[in-house]
């Protein structure tokens, strides 16, 4: 058996968030989180109860100490983060909003300690995990992290392992629109399950219905294709021609929306390695979403276990 359930990679940040809403120019009081969306999803599949290996790099610094420590407290085998003595860990300045719209986020992640993940660090031990959850905003760091992420990929196939790809796009990260469209569906054609955001998904298809867009990504080899509809929910569809619409979970205020694809890619992976059926993979994807706009922070709404086994407890009525 597989010493890890799921293998994730990229690059936690230290995020200092807001005390009061505000021109982030004259807040004065900030509290200090994590932040990324590749260790929100690592962290949110833990809490679900799964074994997460985290490959990252941090700097030598109180920044890095703290990320490394909260990885984890949250339950990450973080064996295979280097700590980087030449570069500093990143952070971000995220403004407060009350009122359920996007908070303003400055980035200080240029020239990081995780921008210099390279398949150097590539351990074989890595690859002995089920599943590889990648994002495309490793690849977008630099060019040695596309390396990584690509032989991460490439090697988890060889070895048989399933991929899910979720494209998180950061086009401010990349030279050009282009670039960052032909990288990314570079990696997601590598992947089994691809799960982007539908104007994600028509920005790197120049398809415009969520039905075009998954047999764009279905006709190069992908084996599912969920697509999130925000409060509508999610179009899923499958190599096999089966599709639907899953609508969304209701929610009574939305407090923070940052994180809430990433806790459908945790519902949604987290279900398909437990064997669901892909409807009730994404039924699992939206309900994580809406718990995690309910709470302020990325990664703070992920639910634990004996929430999920609460809630699908009583899901037969449901669908």
């Amino acid at each position: 058996m597989a010493e890890h359930d799921v293998l994730c990679f990229g690059e936690t940040m230290a995020m200092f968030v807001a005390g009061q809403c505000g021109d982030l120019a004259q807040v004065e009081g900030f509290g200090k989180r994590i932040a990324g969306a590749d260790s929100n999803v690592a962290i949110g599949l833990a809490r679900l109860g799964l074994r997460v290996n985290w490959l990252s790099r941090v700097g030598d610094d109180s920044l890095g100490a703290f990320v490394l420590a909260t990885l984890r407290s949250e339950g990450l085998d973080c064996t295979q983060v280097e700590v980087d003595s030449e570069h500093p860990t990143g952070f971000q300045l995220k403004e407060r909003c009350d009122d359920g719209r996007d908070p303003k986020v400055e980035y200080f992640r240029r020239g990081s300690a995780a921008s210099r993940l390279s398949p150097a660090q590539l351990h074989p031990r890595a690859l002995q995990a089920r599943h590889l959850h990648a994002t495309g905003i490793p690849p977008a760091l630099s060019a040695s992290c596309r390396a990584l992420s690509h032989a991460l990929l490439d090697g988890m196939r060889a070895q048989g392992r399933s991929i899910s790809f979720d494209p998180n796009l950061r086009p401010s990260l990349w030279p050009d629109r282009q670039t960052m469209i032909d990288e990314i569906n570079a990696l997601a054609f590598k992947a089994d399950w691809v799960l982007p955001g539908l104007e994600e998904g028509r920005l790197l298809t120049g398809c415009d219905t969520p039905q075009a867009i998954a047999d764009f990504y279905l006709s190069r080899g992908v084996q599912y294709v969920a697509i999130k509809l925000g409060a509508e929910g999610a179009y899923w569809r499958d190599a096999q021609g089966r599709h639907g619409v899953v609508p969304g979970h209701p929610v009574e205020q939305v407090v923070d929306t940052v994180g809430a694809g990433d806790a459908f890619a945790v519902g949604v992976v987290s279900a398909l390695l437990a064997g669901l059926p892909l409807r009730r993979a994404v039924d699992r994807g939206n309900w994580c979403g809406s718990r995690a706009v309910q709470s302020r922070g990325d990664m703070e709404g992920l639910p634990q276990r004996h929430e999920l086994e609460q809630y699908e407890s009583n899901l037969i009525n449901r669908i």
